[in-house]
């Protein structure tokens, strides 16, 4: 292992809290970028599933960026040596949902920092849990993993590729093109370059094009329950990246009910499975 000094599983433990107001705006400008006629939301309305994302971002002065567009490692995540950050996937519960135009908090720990060799090279791994509470007390908890990677060796910046697990009932296709992009870095306050900057994500990071946000696949796949199958009530939702998606083509999001659980997964530019997810209702 290549552990930085300090050392980052030192990071175990640190906490920060952020408080912010669920906007009107936001959900507005969220809906009209996953390409729902939603009328426009007012206060006390549901927040949708996963659109507490827009929320509670970083907010570093342009001196403590890094050169990814992320905050420079070392404040509240650790120091991880490797350059290529994803997030690789959460866990989420569901109490209730938060409501728009209240004030919520979210308290943040890191529960695990952890290193090993994958098929892509060396890997850090962060967990980091998050508690999302308003003036009841805390409604949604998450458990967030994010992955640090070295840089690319030649062709090889992505694990084999998996087929997909069924045939889906429910699928949409998705042309995730750098306005859609752009909108969703804007709404969730996400600077990293991977996102927007062509030059930058091709000529450093080894990618054949701007990735796809890890969380917007996510939010939609949720939106495609939302779409199909309206008055649900959720319980849980996970999911995991399996592979980058790009924005050189459409990709698919898919879906089948088994009763109470809806299996869900996204399909790449070339038709392998890039995320695997499920959704538990009550």
């Amino acid at each position: 292992m290549d552990i930085a000094s300090p050392d980052p599983r030192d990071w175990i433990g640190r906490t920060e809290t952020v408080s912010e107001t669920i906007t009107t705006t936001s959900v507005y400008r969220m809906s009209r970028t996953l390409d729902r006629d939603d009328p426009r939301p007012e206060e006390g309305d549901p927040l949708p599933l996963c659109w507490h994302w827009m929320y509670f971002a970083p907010v570093a002065l342009p001196a403590d960026i890094g050169h990814d567009g992320h905050p420079a490692k070392g404040g509240f995540l650790p120091p991880i040596p490797y350059p290529r950050r994803m997030w690789a996937g959460s866990r989420i519960t569901f109490d209730r949902s938060l409501r728009i135009g209240d004030l919520a908090t979210r308290h943040s720990e890191i529960t695990d920092v952890r290193f090993k060799t994958g098929l892509t090279g060396k890997l850090g791994f962060v967990t980091v849990k998050h508690t999302y509470s308003d003036k009841i007390g805390p409604a949604v908890v998450e458990e967030q993993d994010i992955v640090y990677r070295e840089p690319p060796v030649g062709e090889n910046v992505a694990s084999p590729p998996k087929k997909p697990p069924d045939t889906p009932e429910m699928i949409r296709e998705i042309k995730a093109d750098p306005v859609m992009l752009f909108r969703y870095s804007a709404l969730t306050f996400n600077g990293h370059r991977i996102h927007y900057d062509y030059p930058y994500v091709t000529g450093e990071e080894g990618y054949p094009g701007l990735v796809v946000h890890g969380p917007l696949i996510a939010t939609l796949l949720v939106d495609l329950v939302r779409r199909n199958a309206q008055e649900i009530d959720v319980a849980q939702f996970s999911f995991r990246g399996l592979r980058p998606t790009f924005d050189v083509s459409p990709f698919k999001v898919c879906g089948i009910r088994d009763g109470t659980t809806f299996r869900l997964w996204s399909l790449d530019n070339g038709g392998a499975m890039a995320m695997q997810a499920s959704l538990v209702i009550r």
